[in-house]
């Protein structure tokens, strides 16, 4: 289990002293997330995720030279520290306004634009890639039969994935579209967590709305205005509910890494594997 403390310990091992006491935490999820006065510090769980994280520094230098409005990297290149990757950012400033949908639309319209990047080898959006280990992370605080459900439905979708046609072009996309990976700053919005950017079906930027306005409670007033400002509603793609559904699973597998220790990230994963159980789509689901 990874929690604020061990982050706080390797934030002093990476040269900054005073992190125990002054560092501000801005995230505890996949990465934990520090302001240190200026520059906000990225730290990942593990050492296999070293690669990852050079790549979204690569990936923000990319963007950045293509007029994509994003994050700027504090130092080009990733680092391991005492056994997690870090990365360093030059913080945004405070935003003027809460993101909105048509926000993102905009965002997505600009990186679906790009053509595959030739300098920067971009990974295909692997959805479902980090289902095992969410689940490892998890252990014993899951039912192994629900871990065994979710790795069976993993495998079934991951087949169904590889045989879809797309209806727009492949390419770059950000790989987790959504309002909270913008920030609206005085020179408008940016985008934000680019861990997951890849090369791949841009169908994968489009479903993940798609999927918060079904599952998570988004207005639909809201997701019209993403489908209008982008020019296309997923919805309408008869591989809309394959992506859908390799999303939930990976969604689902992803609570499980908070279980142990965390009642409610159990009560939330059980809540979501039961809906997944009985092909429930109405279920809400509730962010975490």
């Amino acid at each position: 289990m990874f929690t604020e403390q061990q982050a706080r310990t390797v934030l002093a091992a990476a040269g900054h002293p005073d992190a125990p006491e002054a560092a501000e935490l801005l995230a505890l999820g996949e990465n934990a997330v520090f302001a240190v006065n200026d520059v906000v510090v990225k730290i990942g769980r593990e050492a296999a995720l070293l690669d990852r994280a050079e790549r979204e520094v690569r990936t923000a230098q990319w963007l950045n030279e293509h007029r994509v409005p994003t994050v700027r990297p504090a130092h080009p290149h990733a680092r391991l520290v005492n056994g997690h990757p870090l990365t360093h950012w030059h913080r945004l400033p405070e935003p003027v306004r809460q993101p909105t949908t048509a926000d993102l639309a905009e965002l997505l319209r600009a990186v679906h634009a790009l053509p595959r990047p030739e300098e920067l080898p971009l990974p295909r959006r692997e959805l479902l890639d980090g289902v095992e280990r969410w689940l490892r992370l998890a252990g014993e605080a899951i039912d192994p039969a629900d871990a065994a459900f979710l790795r069976h439905r993993r495998d079934e979708l991951a087949a169904r994935v590889a045989e879809l046609r797309p209806h727009l072009a492949p390419g770059p996309i950000h790989g987790d579209a959504l309002p909270r990976n913008v920030l609206v700053g005085p020179h408008g919005p940016v985008l934000v967590d680019l861990e997951t950017f890849s090369s791949d079906l841009r169908e994968h930027d489009l479903v993940v709305l798609a999927l918060h306005r079904d599952r998570y409670g988004l207005n639909p007033a809201r997701y019209a205005e993403f489908t209008e400002r982008y020019g296309w509603d997923v919805r309408e793609w008869d591989g809309c509910a394959v992506l859908r559904g390799a999303r939930e699973t990976a969604s689902c597998a992803w609570v499980a890494q908070h279980a142990p220790g965390n009642p409610a990230a159990l009560a939330e994963f059980r809540r979501r594997v039961a809906s997944l159980r009985e092909g429930d789509e109405t279920v809400r689901w509730y962010s975490f």
